[in-house]
């Protein structure tokens, strides 16, 4: 191990902003639209600055940020809604292991299961200390972290706004460099508090699995699945399970094509919780992008999609179509949602200015109105339009 005595070292300063604006037209996004309900438009924005430091072993990262919608405060509003996207401190013990501690974004694999959510406004952020081994073939990361909302002199029940109470995650991730394969194994533990202060318990949920990807010439293979057990807020038992797999070609130069299943685990109406949770992952990111779908995975779902990425210099357009169906019977319905159809172009004006836009439409049946609402006879559509700066203002070494 090396000595992190003070030697001469060289000092790395960065400064970075972005300035991210999204306008959206919603139609049936997130919740079906009914009859007579009228879509909602309006505009969010976030806004964040990042100061990153490096000297030898040392690494600080502050990164402040403020997201809203147009017109939420007035014109001299002082309530601001500021915050710290990121905060954290990373130190190197040798060329292999590190230590990072504070406000991080923790995004593992495709993450599915702990991810940035950057499509989110405010995006996702844990308070946590991560332990890390890193060489040229292997990674392995070890995450703790513990949530409470005061300095409490007694009692240890936590019902902040935190998704949970405590969490601990083991992450090991694989890369040969003969064969063209990538592999991770994945645990993470989440505490959950149920009850009410003075009478809380909390229950443990365990989550386990594997991430791989083949990447052979023009081709991209990847398969997952995790299981999950433990016991949810009312004490059941759980036994739930996920699985995907999905194939890319890529149409030389400027095409790719892709296809692939999801299958997530529902409820059977028993005495067991059956139904998969995602955690911390981006639904967006898997299973369509007007997320209608985390509203009823109580019931579980297939997924199968197909997609088509084309890129032009600097224009990028994908078109992607999702077939929905839940895992379990809900009554006497059948188990078809509907299709959704998703469109997404990019264009990059300059190095760090892009502006983004999308239109997506899900056609319903008479099951999506029972577990999601909304009519399936009512056109569902939603549209977005995205500016997104991100400027590196400063960088000096010294």
């Amino acid at each position: 191990m090396l000595s992190m005595a003070a030697v001469a070292q060289d000092n790395f300063l960065t400064v970075d902003a972005q300035l991210r604006t999204r306008g959206e037209h919603n139609h049936g996004a997130v919740r079906p639209i009914k009859d007579g309900e009228q879509s909602a438009n309006f505009v969010n924005e976030r806004a964040r600055l990042g100061i990153d430091y490096q000297r030898g072993f040392l690494e600080v990262k502050v990164a402040a940020q403020h997201t809203g919608l147009w017109g939420q405060d007035g014109m001299n509003d002082t309530n601001g809604r500021a915050t710290l996207s990121e905060a954290w401190g990373k130190l190197m013990f040798d060329d292999h292991f590190f230590a990072q501690i504070g406000r991080q974004q923790l995004a593992y694999d495709d993450e599915r299961l702990l991810g940035a959510q950057d499509w989110d406004v405010s995006g996702y952020w844990h308070d946590a200390l991560k332990l890390g081994y890193e060489d040229g073939h292997n990674k392995l990361h070890a995450i703790l972290s513990m949530n409470q909302t005061a300095e409490n002199n007694r009692g240890d029940y936590y019902g902040g706004p935190m998704p949970y109470k405590n969490m601990q995650a083991l992450w090991y991730h694989y890369q040969s460099q003969r064969v063209p394969i990538e592999a991770s194994l994945m645990f993470i533990n989440v505490g959950q508090e149920a009850g009410a202060e003075g009478h809380g318990r909390t229950y443990y949920v365990q989550t386990m699995g594997t991430d791989i990807n083949f990447k052979p010439i023009d081709w991209n293979f990847h398969a997952a699945f995790y299981y999950q057990m433990g016991k949810n807020f009312f004490g059941y038992d759980i036994d739930a399970f996920m699985a995907s797999a999905k194939a890319e070609v890529d149409i030389y130069p400027l095409m790719k094509l892709s296809a692939g299943y999801d299958y997530l685990s529902g409820n059977r109406f028993s005495n067991k919780q059956g139904a998969f949770d995602a955690l911390f992952g981006s639904y967006h990111n898997f299973y369509g992008a007007m997320d209608l779908i985390p509203g009823f995975l109580t019931l579980g779902l297939h997924d199968i999609y197909a997609g088509a990425a084309l890129k032009v210099d600097e224009l990028s357009v994908q078109l992607g179509y999702h077939y929905f169906m839940t895992a379990e019977k809900y009554r006497s319905y059948g188990r078809r949602l509907g299709h959704e159809i998703d469109l997404k172009a990019s264009y990059r004006l300059l190095k760090d200015v892009t502006v983004m836009g999308g239109f997506s439409t899900m056609m319903g049946t008479e099951t999506m109105d029972i577990v999601a609402g909304g009519s399936h006879k009512k056109f569902q559509d939603w549209a977005w339009l995205q500016l997104n700066i991100n400027p590196r203002i400063f960088a000096t070494k010294w």
